[in-house]
């Protein structure tokens, strides 16, 4: 017997006992097709990983910090260690403390804001990959919905932990941010006691604070729960396909002759989070976070205010002419709408993008928009751009998408009817050429499936 079969077979031995003795088989989540271990497959989980990572690495960071706009003494000699003389407040000198006297603290601190910047980065990743392969139709549109909540707390993390550290830039960007939340329609009256606390720093502050590591974490723990209940309930979404009669869900019999979840997945999984992990340590050893100066040193403070990379599309998008900030709010809850309505606005029972033009066209284009406002805003934030450059700039994003769309559906149109003349087929499917009498479910299927 060789040393590999003699491992496997003790190994499988000592699992069986485990899997016994604690049951486990009923709580671990469902199994899962050979054909999902691919990293496409998992982007949700890799969302998951990241999250984790973050709830580590915030709970170390917080046995240091201090959410305090005073002077402490404990941080008495941090002004003049930057050589300054004005006392700096004791949130931005704790994450001085943290940076520069705990030990790898600059290494804990630069892998939780760049792990806080991935985890932003996998849900647009996960978002776009469930928007193309229509991974929102039925039987899991409540579970696209919690995802699109989920999405929007990341961002309100992002939103609320950038003024953590207290510094001057994040400050700023902050205030900008609060000024877009209350210029919604009536809406906007009601976050302000909630946000500004006693309009006081010190009550934004604690606010900022409270909703980072305690509200905002419950409720994307909640919603997380919620999204792995329902992806238990209905499994994983079967590859996009033209086919209106594709099952959308796997029957409990094709479920347990799949992979099971212990250990399998799991350590399928765990793989991806050490490999996860490995990046954030080697980009934060390669490239380490440098802390900006704090509130109230104005004298090298920057000069524009300009918020993280996520928001530098809204932050631009006030810098367009005659758009006030309620105009950018109202445009940006119209697309959050849609995204969130996107399961009972698009009804076609077919999963593939190119059977479905107009969506394949607004998510490309949005992808498009966000993209290019976010370099825009980056290269010239606080610039004022006239209708002309805007028509010039974004206009040509929408055309080009939707020429590319075009073609890439009527190719598809084309091809399909050729193969369909082919075969001398009379029931031409979705764009038929010629009206047809009547076509059984079982002519569809064998059509579509020679695609």
């Amino acid at each position: 017997m060789t040393f590999g079969r003699w491992y496997n077979r003790n190994l499988n031995k000592i699992w069986g006992f485990v899997e016994d003795r604690t049951a486990m088989k009923r709580w671990a989540l469902r199994p899962q097709p050979e054909f999902t271990f691919k990293p496409s497959y998992w982007t949700g989980a890799f969302v998951a990983n990241a999250f984790i990572y973050q709830v580590v690495s915030g709970m170390l960071l917080l046995l240091y910090y201090q959410p305090s706009t005073t002077t402490s003494a404990t941080y008495s000699a941090c002004g003049q260690a930057v050589g300054t003389l004005s006392p700096a407040p004791a949130a931005w000198c704790s994450t001085y403390y943290i940076i520069h006297s705990v030990p790898m603290g600059w290494l804990l601190l630069t892998t939780h804001l760049y792990g806080a910047y991935a985890m932003i980065f996998l849900v647009f990743l996960h978002f776009y990959r469930g928007y193309y392969l229509g991974a929102y139709k039925a039987p899991r549109e409540f579970s696209w919905m919690v995802g699109t909540l989920l999405m929007v707390l990341t961002l309100g993390m992002g939103f609320t932990g950038y003024l953590l550290p207290y510094t001057q830039l994040s400050y700023n960007a902050t205030n900008v941010g609060i000024v877009l939340a209350l210029g919604l329609p009536k809406v906007g009256p009601l976050l302000g006691p909630f946000i500004l606390a006693d309009g006081t720093s010190q009550g934004l502050l604690s606010r900022m604070f409270d909703a980072h590591v305690l509200l905002l974490p419950l409720a994307l723990g909640a919603l997380l729960y919620a999204h792995i209940a329902l992806f238990e309930s209905h499994g994983i979404a079967p590859p996009a396909t033209s086919d209106p009669l594709q099952r959308r869900r796997f029957t409990e019999k094709e479920s347990k002759s799949h992979v099971p979840f212990m250990p399998h997945i799991v350590l399928y999984i765990g793989k991806w989070m050490l490999l996860y992990i490995g990046l954030l340590f080697a980009m934060a050893a390669l490239w380490p976070w440098q802390l900006p100066t704090y509130v109230g040193n104005l004298a090298v403070a920057p000069a524009v205010t300009e918020p993280d990379w996520y928001f530098l599309w809204l932050f631009k998008l006030v810098d367009f002419y005659g758009v006030t900030p309620i105009i950018a709010v109202t445009l940006s809850t119209a697309i959050l709408l849609y995204i969130l309505f996107l399961p009972f606005l698009d009804r076609s029972k077919r999963t593939h993008p190119r059977d479905r033009p107009l969506f394949t066209w607004i998510g490309t284009s949005l992808l498009g928009f966000f993209v290019l406002m976010t370099v825009w805003g980056g290269e010239t934030p606080a610039v004022q751009i006239l209708p002309v450059g805007v028509l010039t700039t974004l206009g040509p994003v929408f055309l080009v998408n939707g020429v590319a769309v075009g073609l890439f559906h009527w190719r598809y149109v084309r091809q399909y009817r050729r193969r369909l003349a082919a075969r001398g087929s009379s029931f031409a499917g979705i764009h038929p050429v010629a009206r047809v009498p009547s076509a059984s479910p079982a002519s569809m299927t064998e059509a579509k499936s020679s695609d």
